[in-house]
């Protein structure tokens, strides 16, 4: 496999929510590259906490990042009516604010460097909607739009910023918020048949992160498998 990234200047790659599903398989992805990879666990780095978030970038733990890959996030389903306040608030914390402070914490040091990627995994719910997915739907159509300011933000110092908006991935929560019968219902409703495997997330987040990718920013791509062309 051809490298994506520079071999001649080793890149430091962080990435949120390397733990499990489409992180994990970002991890893995950049574990072939020449790069140094930071992937700090939840004891680290909570970002339910902004707390957690705000010490863990004054720690400096984190050092100075070339590319930035935010990842986790959650999805708690209930209907508008049922909703917790503590739940609302968890979620955007969570999948938008945590990803604004690590952003502002992180993105000095590519601006040193007149280099770097970010890349955010958003969801096609950032987009379209499904009852239940309010709270989720909302944090990430924030997302969305906070990676096209940042990309405005960011661009005259060489970084490029997108987000990644996955539609129905093979993945531990996919299957948590989803009966078997379901599952197959919305891979049928894709224009592959298939539900995608996180690895193809992972080799389009790699390709945004590389020095391959020259023009792409400000972009919410969807990787859906065709659902959303309908």
């Amino acid at each position: 496999m051809n490298s994506l990234i520079n071999n001649i200047i080793k890149r430091r790659v962080l990435i949120t929510g390397a733990s499990r599903g489409i992180g994990q398989a970002i991890a893995k992805r950049f574990e072939t590259e020449s790069v140094e990879l930071i992937t700090p666990s939840r004891k680290e780095l909570d970002l339910s906490s902004l707390d957690s978030v705000k010490s863990y970038l004054k720690s400096g733990k984190a050092g100075a990042v070339d590319v930035l890959v935010n990842v986790a996030g959650i999805n708690k389903i209930n209907s508008i009516d049922k909703i917790l306040l503590e739940d609302w608030q968890e979620t955007l914390t969570t999948n938008l604010t945590a990803v604004f402070l690590l952003t502002q914490g992180l993105a000095p040091s590519m601006v040193a460097k007149n280099w770097g990627r970010i890349v955010n995994v958003s969801s096609i719910y950032g987009v379209l909607s499904r009852p239940g997915r309010a709270a989720y739907s909302a944090s990430k159509a924030g997302l969305n739009g906070f990676t096209k300011a940042a990309a405005l933000e960011y661009g005259p110092h060489g970084i490029l910023v997108n987000a990644v908006c996955p539609g129905f991935v093979e993945t531990a929560l996919t299957r948590k918020n989803n009966t078997e019968s379901q599952l197959q219902e919305l891979a049928s409703q894709t224009a592959l048949k298939r539900m995608a495997m996180p690895s193809e997330i992972a080799e389009f987040v790699a390709y945004l992160c590389s020095d391959k990718n020259t023009y792409i920013t400000g972009q919410a791509l969807m990787i859906d498998g065709g659902f959303s062309a309908q």
